[in-house]
């Protein structure tokens, strides 16, 4: 992907970070129950609508709780009840252009340590290391960008 559209893309999922970390976590019963009890439907009337057992949707639910279920039979019984499937992956922590850099950056670490021990075998080790290896994680992820 260009460089350009790849900013553009990491802008575009940062900027809906702010939405998506706004939001509930999935209910430790899963979805599929916590709609189903919202709505006041059992899970035979559930499955009913679906041309499914109740059974079926007690399988469902019992899936997705124990993150079994496929995306395809979630987003069958959310339309089933009226509802859209949604799904998302956030990173861990940070954001996803921090995710991006974490590469470049690690290398960086690597690369700095090892130089940093070559330096302190012949007693000329410096005292900022962090700041170096920010420095060179900074000079590298500038350099790739005015390519």
């Amino acid at each position: 992907m260009k460089r350009e559209f790849r900013k553009l893309r990491l802008s575009q999922l940062d900027r809906s970070l702010l939405v998506v970390r706004s939001l509930m976590p999935r209910p430790s019963g899963g979805w599929i129950a916590s709609v189903r009890q919202a709505l006041g439907l059992s899970q035979r009337q559930v499955g009913k609508k679906m041309h499914a057992s109740g059974q079926a949707i007690q399988q469902f639910e019992k899936a997705e709780a124990e993150d079994r279920i496929t995306l395809r039979a979630l987003r069958r019984v959310a339309g089933t009840m009226g509802c859209e499937l949604v799904y998302v992956l956030v990173p861990k922590s940070g954001s996803f252009a921090e995710l991006a850099e974490q590469p470049t950056r690690e290398q960086a670490a690597l690369d700095v340590k090892s130089v940093v021990h070559t330096m302190a075998l012949e007693d000329q080790k410096p005292e900022n290391t962090n700041q170096l290896i920010e420095d060179e994680a900074q000079r590298r992820l500038n350099r790739r960008k005015t390519r």
